[in-house]
């Protein structure tokens, strides 16, 4: 079946995650993904535990659809290579440090002489321009230094890092739909571009109602908590044998909440008429509502909830998650045979196309598995060629 980036061929030099993960989307959608990896360790993660069979299934999780060759950015035979195929890729990604791809002599600029349609897409840290641009980043420094610790864990607590590495992971996301907009663009003009996409950029990015209570209120936003800073109720409530999160986001699902637990009386109560004044009285609000909450078990207030409409939902363990009959319903847990590993789940493709749906076709590559492959296919190399850059050192 035809896919959305089918005819798109990129270069892929990351490592890690970041990088990675834009790779990861692009391919799921169709792209063709030509992992290029330091012969011998090749990407970073490859260490990162836990292993299967002394596979990395970390890194396993991340470079599906894709193909590896092994090259080396260091000898001039691979430089050479790794030129001709920029001739005939569309996009290029790396997210090392700014800088060291113009100490490699492969930089942006250098590139797009090379070829002109090249979209040149860089994920770091802090960006290519600016006083941090050359600090190494990882993603636990830039929750920080981007606010979203500051806001995160609970009420007086200290701030916490996000359990997932958003840091990252929004930074590939962010990557992907910034060479996605450079693709159409070079769709009307014929012109490739950089995309330059920095962690703290995304983190700022993010911080959403964060920046926009400090700009209005002045008052520095802490960490609050699993509550809502704006919206009441809109938070996990205390059930008889767990826990369950509400979120009624609006008026109308107030009432409906207020009439589920069976405390009608607030629903025109002066204190908590409106969300403005449920959140000016939230403290006295909460004791109200909590109590109730108390006397009926998680289930049963699922299902009461769900009933009336009022949006709800259990506090699931990753366990949970992957059992999940909606999560199995959009097929967003998929199982793929890798040659050395086995069997292995992992989550799907998150973006349902109706005419060009995405997929997970192939396992991560072992190292290096595709590089006699890429070379005939791409450059058209024969035997000779091949073993004359290995004996160089080059692959």
């Amino acid at each position: 079946m035809k896919q959305a980036l089918d005819n798109i061929k990129v270069l892929d030099l990351t490592r890690v995650l970041a990088g990675p993960y834009a790779t990861m989307i692009l391919g799921d959608l169709g792209a063709d993904i030509i992992k290029i990896e330091m012969p011998v360790t090749g990407d970073d993660s490859r260490a990162f535990g836990p292993y299967v069979n002394n596979e990395s299934a970390y890194f396993m999780s991340l470079n599906r659809n894709k193909r590896s060759i092994t090259l080396n950015l260091k000898s001039e035979e691979g430089k050479e290579v790794f030129i001709e195929m920029v001739k005939k890729a569309d996009v290029v990604v790396e997210n090392f440090r700014p800088g060291t791809m113009e100490k490699l002599g492969l930089g942006y600029d250098y590139l797009a002489k090379v070829n002109p349609q090249l979209i040149y897409a860089a994920s770091s840290g802090y960006g290519h321009t600016g006083p941090y641009s050359k600090r190494a980043a990882y993603d636990a420094v830039v929750q920080a230094m981007g606010g979203v610790m500051s806001i995160t864990g609970q009420k007086d607590g200290k701030p916490t890092r996000v359990g997932s590495s958003i840091a990252d992971i929004n930074a590939g996301l962010f990557t992907a739909i910034g060479i996605l907009a450079a693709l159409n663009n070079r769709h009307v003009t014929g012109k490739g571009q950089k995309v330059d996409v920095a962690m703290l950029d995304t983190q700022v990015a993010i911080l959403e109602n964060a920046i926009a209570r400090y700009v209005v209120t002045g008052e520095v936003p802490k960490p609050g908590g699993n509550r809502h800073p704006s919206i009441v109720p809109f938070e996990p409530f205390e059930t008889l044998d767990g826990e369950v999160v509400v979120a009624a986001g609006n008026d109308v699902l107030w009432a409906k909440f207020c009439q589920v637990i069976g405390t009608e009386e607030l629903i025109n109560d002066e204190r908590f008429k409106t969300n403005p004044l449920r959140n000016e009285n939230y403290e006295e609000l909460r004791l109200l509502i909590a109590e109730p909450m108390k006397k009926k078990t998680t289930k049963e207030w699922l299902e009461l909830l769900e009933n009336a409409g009022v949006p709800n939902g259990p506090i699931n363990t990753v366990d949970k998650v992957i059992q999940d009959p909606q999560v199995l319903a959009r097929e967003m847990i998929v199982e793929i045979e890798h040659p050395v590993a086995g069997k292995l789940k992992m989550p799907g493709v998150p973006i349902k196309l109706s005419d060009t749906p995405g997929s997970v076709r192939t396992p991560a590559p072992i190292l290096g598995q595709h590089t006699e492959e890429i070379l005939k296919e791409v450059l058209g190399y024969d035997d000779e060629k091949i073993q004359s850059l290995r004996n160089s050192n080059a692959l």
